[in-house]
């Protein structure tokens, strides 16, 4: 049985305060009556969340967490209080990051990347915002073109942070966005190059997608930009006119249009193309 995981656990009995589930060694856990149903007998199997609750008891809830046990989650700040921020998780009893697992003050109402892990003194769950601490710069397992899962969490100058994996730091140079994205975001991604110091390049369309397609989206953000994110273009108009706007075949801009509508950068209407902020 795992603290902070989803475990899949048979029910083994039930008394007035639940069922008592157990797992294959015979460790059991309490399911309290308030995520019991009806339906639910001896010997069934079932999906719980494994943690104390709010009196350091160990239990079992059907609820599911934002995010279980050396996983990274984006997650909001409910309170602060004298002994740290307390972090929505999905679960009646909040998240504590104590103030020595904050890189910065946390602030009531925003929104963090945090690490789940378990404090060695008490043994309970707590968050973490020292990232640093928990992703790996050595033994980097990906390659150049690997498809991979991302965690967004921080824009800078550079470009959007993200988690890779679970398990690397990565970057996605601002030069490579052309899409709309936000901390917070969970997508697929893949590895544009390793970098020496073990973080890692990320890029969001995959390998040998058309560069053509590549360099006549950018052209059509730059002139959305320039116009207060406006162009008043459609594949109805001639291929004199977007030529003359452009500098672009009428192929090329159905093409390139048709590429930033599915990656939900643009909206198409009759009169024009609006830029999606």
């Amino acid at each position: 049985m795992e603290i902070g995981k989803i475990n899949k656990l048979t029910v083994a009995r039930t008394t007035d305060n639940g069922c008592y589930l157990e797992d294959e060694n015979e460790n059991e856990v309490l399911l309290p009556n308030a995520y019991v149903t009806d339906d639910l007998k001896i010997n069934d199997e079932i999906e719980v969340f494994v943690y104390k609750d709010s009196e350091d008891r160990i239990v079992a809830t059907t609820l599911k967490p934002y995010i279980q046990f050396e996983e990274f989650a984006y997650l909001q700040v409910k309170e602060v209080n004298d002994y740290g921020a307390f972090i929505d998780w999905g679960l009646p009893k909040d998240l504590m990051v104590p103030f020595a697992e904050q890189t910065v003050k946390m602030v009531e109402g925003k929104w963090y990347l945090i690490f789940l892990l378990e404090d060695t003194e008490t043994e309970r769950l707590i968050g973490s915002n020292k990232i640093k601490d928990f992703v790996f710069f050595k033994d980097i397992d990906v390659k150049e073109g690997d498809e991979v899962d991302l965690l967004l969490y921080e824009m800078t100058d550079l470009g959007m942070n993200t988690i890779v994996n679970n398990l690397y730091k990565g970057l996605i140079f601002e030069s490579d966005i052309h899409k709309k994205i936000k901390p917070g975001d969970k997508l697929k991604g893949y590895v544009k190059q390793v970098r020496e110091d073990g973080k890692i390049d990320i890029v969001l369309e995959q390998p040998g997608y058309s560069k053509s397609i590549d360099e006549n989206s950018n052209i059509i953000l730059s002139a959305l930009k320039e116009n207060d994110g406006f162009l008043n273009l459609t594949d109805k108009n001639t291929p004199d006119e977007i030529k003359n706007k452009l500098g672009l075949s009428k192929k090329a801009f159905k093409k390139a249009i048709g590429t930033l509508y599915k990656q939900k950068t643009i909206e198409l209407s009759e009169k024009g193309i609006k830029l999606l902020k």
